[in-house]
């Protein structure tokens, strides 16, 4: 599998200095260098293409300094600092750059920056290429006619053979689907099935206690593999990322 790359240009007034960042990025795997440019002025049209996901910024520059040519773009990619001056490095955290270089340049470092702005890179494009997170909405089907509910706030729902309950905090609804079938439809990150006749919210426990599950004071079973299945690989990560 081909691994994907960050396109990335330099923009420094230093030729020297453009050379020698141009010649680490051919190091690094996972760069593409598309252009260099010896002013902010000459990169401004280049970036409205929208395809750049990486800049080399210097901050010191004639006419137009780095930080105030990142602070007037739109859709800023990700940005690298160059700098001879540590004292702007809070400017850089301020404009959430991922991380600045001080001169002199040494390749451990730029190679430190460029791993750091290629994870935002994969974490960025792993976001918009999920299903959208707040999507709750779901239709489920109710005798002729399907009703539409929103996931999060289903407790749990109960098996009745072809028939399944919905238990909310203030209804409860009967729906004309089966466990499986309404499990297929929910996010697995959120429901996890504690016994044969019960698919519970993760969201929503309050204990884990012996072989039950509290809800909101009902006592649900939950059987022994099943408990231990669903407190290390679904309540630990859901404290984890809270």
């Amino acid at each position: 599998m081909e691994q994907t790359k960050m396109k990335c240009i330099i923009v420094d007034d230093e030729p020297l200095l453009r050379q020698h960042i141009a010649e680490m990025t051919e190091q690094v795997d996972f760069l593409e260098l598309v252009a260099t440019f010896p002013s902010a002025l000459a990169a401004a049209s280049r970036l409205q293409q929208g395809d750049i996901d990486l800049i080399f910024l210097d901050i010191n520059m004639p006419y137009l300094n780095g930080i105030d040519f990142l602070e007037s773009l739109e859709n800023p990619p990700l940005c690298i600092f160059i700098t001879a001056y540590s004292e702007y490095a809070l400017e850089g955290f301020r404009l959430q750059a991922v991380d600045y270089l001080l001169k002199p340049i040494v390749f451990q470092r730029f190679f430190q920056a460029a791993t750091k702005a290629f994870q935002q890179f994969v974490q960025r494009n792993k976001s918009t290429q999920e299903p959208v997170a707040n999507d709750t909405m779901l239709f489920v089907r109710q005798g002729d006619a399907f009703v539409k509910i929103s996931w999060t706030d289903i407790l749990y729902a109960e098996s009745m053979q072809n028939y399944t309950k919905l238990h909310f905090k203030e209804r409860t609804l009967t729906i004309h689907q089966t466990m499986l079938a309404l499990e297929e439809a929910l996010p697995g990150s959120h429901f996890f099935r504690i016994h044969k006749s019960y698919l519970v919210n993760v969201n929503h426990i309050d204990i884990i206690s012996g072989g039950r599950v509290y809800i909101r004071e009902q006592e649900l079973p939950i059987s022994r593999t099943k408990r231990e299945e669903l407190l290390q690989n679904v309540v630990f990560k859901k404290l984890l990322s809270r």
